[in-house]
């Protein structure tokens, strides 16, 4: 589905053949069809291949990758990061390694061409950056090589770890390990249509009809109108809730702020804000991942005197940021850098680490945060 809307949206379909014909998997024929899903048109892609029974490791999959001479690098290099990302799902479900873990349906030939294509694709097209919905999986049960398992398949389930799932009823396997690695490998962040000027709409067509609903995926390429920035930055989704409260007393907020961030949210913050009556109240925001919003909605109903509480995700710019210690006249303090717009690295100390520095030597924090941001300090990071 994934390549047939690429095609549908302007990638070359000779070049795609030509490309996976120099993968040397014989004589393979990629057929491309126009089709109606409930009234709307779109291109099934289908893959003709004389039969096999083998089971290839992804070294034997990159292999073939590396001496495709139709395929331009950047092409190669992004149908290795989907068989990695593949490859990793496989051995973690299976309880192997990356080198050992064999490929059953995705390693058949029709999986190969199927993803080495949609990378052929995706670089003819010129694609710098790729943002997509929520995933829907569908619901029930399929057969695999290892047997009967529930959707999402394992492998699919290990692959959209981290990725937003829509709500879906209907009972059929929705997204594929092939259609969750590919996402994996290649979007940067999930959500509602980014602001964008589009170009071209392309319709892939998978081969199942399926009742009230067609059974189609759609892509959409142009051009950003927002500008993303040039240095390294990364990209998150975090849902955000929030609540105005007038009844509860600063110790119990602050007791509640401990609890939440215990729990596993990623920040917690207060904002005095004045409420109806002239009440002083404040609003409590609560920052957190994938997964944790309906404990933690649970926390602060529970924690709290709020009757309400809103809820809405949002996106995240982040620096890239990695844990360090600095050596100091002090000793070693333990912190962490995040990488700024022009390459270079900040240090910021970990407050626990200035404090347990503090009350070694008899200081406050403040001297000890002086001491350590002396000049004689900063040319000793590590």
């Amino acid at each position: 589905m994934t390549l047939g809307a690429l095609i549908d949206a302007g990638a070359s379909l000779e070049k795609i053949r030509e490309g996976i014909r120099s993968l040397g998997l014989g004589e393979v024929q990629i057929g491309v069809e126009e089709v109606h899903k409930c009234g709307f048109r779109a291109i099934q892609v289908s893959i003709e291949h004389p039969p096999e029974h083998a089971h290839r490791h992804l070294h034997h999959i990159e292999a073939m990758i590396d001496q495709a001479e139709a395929i331009r690098p950047a092409a190669k290099e992004l149908a290795r990061q989907i068989f990695t990302a593949l490859g990793e799902a496989e051995a973690k479900v299976h309880g192997t390694t990356l080198k050992k873990v064999h490929f059953h349906e995705v390693g058949a030939i029709d999986s190969i061409a199927d993803i080495v294509g949609t990378a052929i694709a995706m670089d003819d097209l010129g694609i710098e950056a790729i943002e997509a919905s929520a995933v829907p999986t569908g619901c029930g049960s399929i057969e695999i090589a290892h047997g009967r398992v529930s959707v999402p398949a394992p492998a699919t389930a290990e692959l959209l770890r981290g990725i937003p799932i829509a709500p879906c009823d209907i009972d059929f396997e929705l997204t594929t390990p092939t259609g969750a690695a590919i996402l994996k490998a290649t979007a940067r962040r999930f959500g509602s249509l980014p602001s964008m000027t589009p170009e071209s709409v392309g319709y892939g067509s998978g081969q199942k009809d399926l009742e009230g609903q067609a059974n189609v995926l759609r892509v959409l390429i142009g051009e950003c109108v927002e500008t993303d920035p040039c240095w390294p930055v990364e990209y998150d989704r975090v849902t955000v809730l929030e609540t105005n409260i007038d009844n509860t007393t600063a110790e119990d907020l602050a007791a509640a702020t401990r609890q939440l961030m215990e729990a596993g949210a990623v920040d917690v913050y207060q904002t005095p804000c004045l409420m109806k009556k002239g009440r002083s109240g404040v609003l409590l925001t609560v920052l957190c991942g994938d997964g944790r919003a309906v404990e933690l909605e649970r926390l602060l109903f529970q924690a709290t005197g709020t009757i309400g509480i809103r809820r809405h995700r949002v996106d995240r710019h982040k620096l890239p940021r990695r844990e360090a210690s600095r050596e100091t006249t002090l000793g070693p303090v333990a912190g962490k850098e995040c990488q700024l717009p022009d390459g270079n690295w900040r240090f910021a100390a970990e407050y626990e680490a200035l404090r347990t520095i503090a009350e070694s030597r008899n200081l406050s924090v403040h001297q000890v945060r002086l001491l350590i941001d002396s000049p004689s300090d900063r040319s000793t990071d590590v």
